[in-house]
């Protein structure tokens, strides 16, 4: 099949897609559309930016064309689970695109947000409803939604739902669910969890494969700095000062690093914005949208924008500090060389980040091109302090969980020293903070 039209879609929703830019369907559309059309349950794999929203969204739409009637108070037909807030967004946007011009109704709930507005606008039902499973269930208790009339079931991003300990929840809201449905389920990588949700959830899915698991984009250029954690800020500024003006999205682990370091950064004569789990959700889309139109040219965040953030010309990510899940490090550098552009990868290397830079190249199949310092040596490491550090996924939805804290190693300097600076680096000449 070459395009939509070949796909036995609705004349109307064609038209649409084509008036939305959508013409050719991407790999995992070919592969997933025309089995979710019959029915089937699908389970997808497939980085962001493959294009798996409109796999999912497209014969949602479709299907839900075909159904006679209005939902009833309170119930939901298709229900979509995303693990954040920005992801959520991003699909409702796609999915509003697809049901424009038709009498489809489609809601989002997500926290961060006032919940009463969201439960009078739930009262009349609706066709489509994307939501975080948290606030999903805080509706369910207040018995704003129903689920037992709901007929599609879409987990997105399943593996980023399971790092952040969601199971239960999704164990709770498909319990709600009625047997007889359809679901799909998309992720980006196969954790063994996975395999126990997909035959929990699934019913003789079609398994669709795109983009290998663990392999990052092809335009993505990636260099790597060995640095001691105390100097990382000052790299970061000069790094920066080299390309003002410029798209740079930063990654750390924690909320209140972020914040932090987004405050540094703006003393520093940055235009600079953070997103993370404390920001309400006004905060959140104010500064995406900031970061959207360019006023914006510095965006610190959590892993909450590993994925859902689909911004074109963001032209460097950095990891400020690295992923303690290998595959979030594949879905930070995703954020850049995105619509076939060029984009580079930073990453910065502190002593007791070495584990996790080993687990980031071992999930690559590949070495990251070591630009200053060397590989920092077992007696620069610090010990990781016992009893914190918590499971690998970080159980919380920022993702990361908390992270040992431990020295510079090597008395505060960078393995192999610092890097030459390049061209002062500061922003209009303005001294660092």
């Amino acid at each position: 099949m070459t395009d939509f039209t070949m796909m036995d879609l609705p004349p109307k929703l064609v038209a649409r897609l084509t008036q939305m830019g959508i013409k050719d369907p991407t790999p995992i559309q070919k592969q997933a559309i025309p089995h979710a059309l019959n029915g089937r349950d699908v389970m997808g794999l497939a980085q962001t930016g493959t294009g798996k929203t409109a796999a999912f969204g497209v014969p949602l739409v479709a299907q839900m064309l075909e159904m006679e009637g209005r939902p009833a108070p309170r119930t939901v037909r298709g229900l979509v689970l995303a693990p954040t807030r920005e992801l959520a967004q991003q699909i409702m946007e796609n999915l509003r695109g697809y049901c424009q011009d038709t009498p489809l109704k489609a809601l989002m709930v997500v926290g961060g947000q006032n919940i009463n507005p969201q439960i009078k606008r739930l009262e009349r039902g609706t066709d489509l409803l994307v939501a975080t499973p948290g606030r999903l269930l805080d509706l369910l208790d207040r018995k704003a939604v129903r689920l037992d009339q709901t007929t599609f079931l879409v987990l997105d991003e399943a593996d980023q739902m399971l790092d952040m300990g969601f199971i239960h929840d999704l164990r709770k809201i498909s319990a709600l669910i009625p047997k007889e449905r359809q679901t799909m389920l998309f992720s980006a990588t196969m954790p063994k969890l996975m395999n126990e949700i997909a035959n929990s959830y699934l019913d003789r899915p079609i398994r669709v494969e795109v983009t290998p698991p663990g392999k990052a984009a092809d335009k993505v250029t990636q260099e790597l700095h060995f640095i001691a954690k105390a100097e990382k800020t000052n790299l970061l500024i000069e790094l920066l000062g080299e390309h003002v003006g410029e798209r740079a999205l930063v990654f750390g682990r924690t909320k209140h690093g972020c914040e932090k370091l987004m405050k540094v950064l703006v003393k520093a004569g940055f235009d600079a914005a953070s997103i993370h789990g404390n920001k309400s959700q006004g905060q959140r889309d104010r500064a995406i949208e900031g970061f959207k139109s360019g006023a914006i040219t510095v965006l610190v965040a959590t892993d909450v924008a590993a994925r859902g953030l689909d911004i074109p010309d963001v032209k460097f990510v950095y990891n400020y500090e690295l992923p303690n899940v290998p595959d979030q490090y594949i879905h930070r550098i995703g954020r850049t060389a995105r619509a076939g552009k060029d984009g580079a990868a930073i990453a910065f290397c502190a002593p007791d980040e070495m584990g996790e830079l080993k687990d980031i190249q071992k999930t690559m199949g590949k070495s990251i091109p070591v630009t200053s310092g060397r590989p920092w040596e077992p007696s620069e490491i610090p010990d990781k302090p016992k009893g914190r550090g918590g499971r690998r996924g970080g159980g919380r939805p920022d993702g990361g969980g908390n992270r040992p804290q431990g020295g510079g190693g090597n008395n505060g300097k960078p393995g192999g020293g610092r890097r030459r600076r390049r061209g002062g680096g500061k922003p209009g000449g303005q001294k660092a903070a």
